[in-house]
């Protein structure tokens, strides 16, 4: 960890904080339910992220849970990741490489299209089915947030940090 002043640690330690935040509600997200489908009154199904992928899984719908696996596990884990080591690292060129990797990859972000997946499944399915949104969700969507908006004020941070 770099050295800093009274003011540099306690950025130190929000921002690892907020990184650690992040990482605890992307697991909330993975593992609590997203989502209750009820169709035709009497079938109900619940899911989480990783549920979901298991199950497409098991139905042989390998590609797409390989999809979903790497944009909304994977892909998550590795920003939480890749911030960690950028705001925690005294390492100059390889601290601009993965900011630029994080830059690069930051429009691949699964959250837009997954809640308008989510959104349009409601309005279609109208009196055939309903959907019920869940608190894992909500985790996962605010962990994705939290990670755009380190990502967004990170870069402008770490070149000014005492080393």
């Amino acid at each position: 960890m770099p050295e800093a002043g009274a003011r540099g640690s306690a950025e130190l330690i929000a921002v690892n904080a907020a990184i650690l935040a992040s990482c605890a509600l992307l697991i909330t997200g993975l593992v609590l339910p997203i989502l209750t489908l009820r169709k035709l009154l009497w079938i109900e199904n619940t899911f989480s992220i990783l549920s979901g992928i298991r199950s497409l899984a098991a139905d042989g719908q390998l590609l797409l849970a390989g999809v979903i696996l790497g944009f909304s596990v994977l892909l998550p884990a590795f920003k939480i990741l890749t911030l960690w080591r950028v705001w925690n690292s005294r390492d100059g060129p390889r601290t601009r490489n993965a900011l630029q990797w994080l830059h690069r990859i930051g429009r691949w972000s699964m959250l837009d299209v997954f809640v308008v997946a989510v959104l349009v499944a409601s309005v279609k399915l109208g009196a055939l089915a309903s959907v019920d949104i869940h608190i894992g969700l909500y985790a996962f969507g605010c962990s994705v947030l939290l990670v755009m908006l380190i990502s967004e004020w990170l870069p402008r941070r770490v070149p000014h940090r005492a080393d």
